[in-house]
């Protein structure tokens, strides 16, 4: 386990008391003592822990609650259930996103119907200091009188900037969340604007991969408001992101794995913090990372195997940080022109990857994943003249957690997600511009997603929302 905690005040030498085994001390990450970690190790898989926060004195910080560990990889567990979103950020003073209240709502619907997980693909935070809209957002007059501004000079943690990303960030994670998941393991992965930035490009700012400070700011709040990845055995600690001197060892930053005993192995890798700008031979991914997730669908001895990237295949919305070179014109995709800084090698990437997922034999080739603010479903038969008809890649869009109406796609370009040139798909969905998220169960012989769907004109009450699709598939062979 790698549990994060945050407190209003200092804390002096917290300790995580683990009922029947020992106490683990916490490990302080910000200057002030108010943000501890707890690396635990040595637990039993498959086992109900009874978890308590004491002072140094013993006192308990909070009740205590139950966390109980994922199977063993060789064990067999006859289902698993998972929620999945994207999307969730938004700080409340600048009025662009759902009130976090209202955010809060819809991750305890989801997890009224009680997941074993949850996965937030990405877009934890929305405070935008460069790009074309970081004048409503961390550039904007209201976030510099109420938040303050950075100072790039300097370090973050014990500085002045401290102090500036905690006003930032905290707002948007800590009453969200607050200890409503303490007891369901929560995986977070990082998307464009957890780096500060929305993914664009001219000939006046590229805006990833993130700058030496963007890239502080995104490690920094990693760090102090929700876990990295936990070690995987069958993980290189070498991948980029990973074995960082001041992270717990074992872990990565990046590129993780959910692994649950011999049932699904989720494959999560951030396409943003690592994206390059070299033409044909560009990539969105490091090829060590992309070589380790070819040899998980090839090896692995789980049941199903879930690619869920931060950057969506199946889909596009023109904008420049995409697989795909299509640009939105008049509201329209086209090819026929040039995406300015847009790179070919990404595609390749794409094509290549693809191609892994539906040549899993036996196993629903299933891609899960967020970014784009909208809920879909896709199935894509070929890529690029390549045939993928033998085992059609199944794309799906989770849904965000936290977008108000201008925030969807189509407020600034006119387009909701489409499908994007040299693909050939059967769009069962067609993407829809909906806050959401999926409740996904897994069982040896089948997947089923079913998908939640919300918009605040519609003046339906959270707690009464049921799903408004199901899909299953059927594993084959």
């Amino acid at each position: 386990m790698l549990i994060k905690t945050s407190f209003h005040e200092r804390v002096a030498a917290p300790r995580l008391e683990i009922e029947g085994r020992r106490d683990v001390a916490g490990h302080s990450v910000d200057a002030l003592h108010r943000f501890w970690e707890f690396d635990v190790k040595g637990l039993d898989p498959s086992t109900n822990y009874t978890l308590r926060l004491v002072d140094e004195a013993g006192r308990p910080l909070c009740d205590p609650w139950p966390l109980r560990t994922f199977p063993a990889s060789s064990e067999n567990p006859e289902r698993l259930r998972l929620l999945i979103f994207t999307c969730a950020g938004g700080h409340d003073i600048l009025g662009k996103h759902l009130p976090v209240a209202t955010r809060s709502q819809l991750l305890k619907h989801g997890l009224s119907f009680k997941p074993d997980a949850v996965i937030a693909n990405g877009d934890h935070i929305y405070w935008d200091l460069k790009t074309g809209r970081a004048r409503d957002r961390g550039a904007s007059p209201v976030a510099e009188m109420e938040v303050g501004t950075f100072d790039r000079d300097i370090p973050i943690l014990g500085f002045s900037n401290e102090a500036v990303l905690k006003r930032a960030v905290g707002p948007q994670i800590v009453p969200l969340y607050g200890t409503a998941c303490r007891s369901t393991p929560v995986f977070f992965m990082q998307d464009d604007h957890d780096y500060f930035e929305n993914d664009e490009a001219d000939d006046n700012y590229i805006s990833l991969p993130p700058d030496p400070f963007e890239l502080a700011a995104a490690r920094v709040s990693q760090q102090l408001y929700y876990p990295e990845f936990l070690p995987d055995l069958n993980r290189p600690l070498g991948l980029a992101s990973a074995s960082a001197a001041d992270r717990p060892p074992g872990i990565s930053e990046s590129f993780g794995t959910l692994r649950y005993g011999k049932l699904l192995e989720v494959l999560m890798y951030d396409c943003r913090r690592f994206m390059t700008l070299k033409g044909p031979s560009a990539t969105f991914i490091p090829p060590e990372a992309e070589q380790w997730l070819h040899r998980r669908m090839r090896s692995s001895d789980a049941a199903h195997v879930l690619n869920m990237p931060s950057v969506p295949p199946g889909w596009s919305a023109g904008k420049w940080g995409e697989w795909y070179a299509d640009l939105e014109v008049n509201g329209k995709l086209t090819t026929r022109k040039p995406k300015p800084y847009w790179q070919s090698g990404w595609r390749q990437q794409h094509d290549r990857i693809l191609q892994s997922i539906s040549g899993m034999p036996g196993r629903v080739p299933l891609v899960i994943s967020g970014d784009l603010h909208a809920i879909g479903e896709t199935h894509i038969h070929a890529t690029s003249g390549i045939s993928l008809r033998r085992n059609p890649v199944i794309a799906i869009l989770s849904g965000p957690l936290g977008t108000a109406s201008n925030g969807f796609p189509s407020a600034k370009r006119g387009l909701t997600g489409a499908t994007p040139a040299e693909l050939e798909v059967d769009e069962v969905l067609a993407a829809r511009e909906q806050d959401g998220f999926l409740i996904v169960d897994f069982t040896v012989e089948d997947v089923t997603v079913q998908f939640f769907q919300w918009r605040m004109e519609s003046g339906i009450e959270i707690e009464t929302l049921t799903p408004f699709r199901t899909s299953r598939f059927k594993r084959k062979g």
